[in-house]
């Protein structure tokens, strides 16, 4: 009895020899194209603010359906690491662009907006290079005393000091981080990581607690010791769930407040 042959565009990742063998047998399709698409996001075949093929184009490519494409696409743009722009395409999404520039950022004022009292005023306080303490090798995957990179930095809205941070970076991906670059540049930090580094981060954690401002800090806040503070440790993530910023920040919040939407 003679057998039909199978619709190419069917056909599973496996016949493409593109499939991920260490991916559960149970993964739905769409999940694996996600996978294989963040796979090339990660090797830096396309890069942030760049166009990626077209669905029929990779749905040739993973000799899947275009639906099953669109259903990977979509979850990556939900999770921010795509944008679709009607009319002109889907692009690798960049911490350059402006409404997302803010996206890592929830210290909001009491009135207004962040867009209204413009651009955060950065100043660079220290950067320097060291062996890693135990604690922060240990958030950012490092043995300790591996090469990191200490950063300080305080932002200011309005001309009123809001934030002090202190960042750990890892040193290898960072190699030729100054504090020259830093204090030179005007967008987001993160836009300068990828454009010079090719690190984009896609996700953070925060655990957060209130503190009371110690001498230092409240120099650089210009308020006074003991004045109460709002504590925000990050660990940012670039792709494949792999650490590469621990960010400590320290937030007034006497006129402003930190701003979270669950869903």
């Amino acid at each position: 009895m003679a057998t039909s042959s199978p619709n190419p565009t069917d056909a599973s990742p496996v016949d493409a020899g593109v499939y991920d063998a260490t991916a559960p047998a149970f993964s739905p399709l769409y999940q694996q194209i996600k996978t294989l698409i963040l796979r090339s996001l990660q090797a830096g075949e396309w890069k942030p603010g760049d166009m990626i093929p077209s669905e029929f184009d990779l749905a040739a490519r993973f000799r899947v359906s275009q639906g099953t494409v669109r259903k990977a696409i979509d979850e990556l743009a939900t999770d921010n690491l795509l944008v679709r722009r009607q009319g002109k395409g889907t692009f690798v999404a960049t911490h350059a662009e402006v409404h997302t520039q803010y996206r890592f950022l929830r210290l909001l004022p009491d009135t207004g907006t962040l867009e209204d009292q413009g651009r955060a005023e950065r100043r660079i306080v220290e950067c320097r290079r060291l062996r890693a303490p135990a604690e922060v090798a240990r958030q950012l995957g490092l043995r300790t005393g591996d090469a990191v990179l200490q950063v300080k930095r305080v932002l200011a809205f309005a001309g009123t000091p809001a934030i002090v941070e202190e960042l750990w970076l890892p040193g290898g991906p960072f190699k030729g981080l100054t504090l020259e670059t830093l204090s030179d540049d005007q967008g987001p930090m993160y836009a300068l990581f990828e454009a010079q580094f090719g690190v984009r981060m896609v996700r953070a954690l925060e655990k957060i607690k209130a503190v009371s401002a110690d001498q230092d800090t409240a120099t650089l806040l210009g308020v006074s010791p003991g004045h109460p503070l709002l504590s925000v440790e990050r660990l940012a993530y670039t792709y494949n769930d792999e650490p590469m910023e621990l960010r400590r920040g320290l937030y007034r919040t006497d006129t402003r407040h930190y701003r979270n939407e669950l869903s």
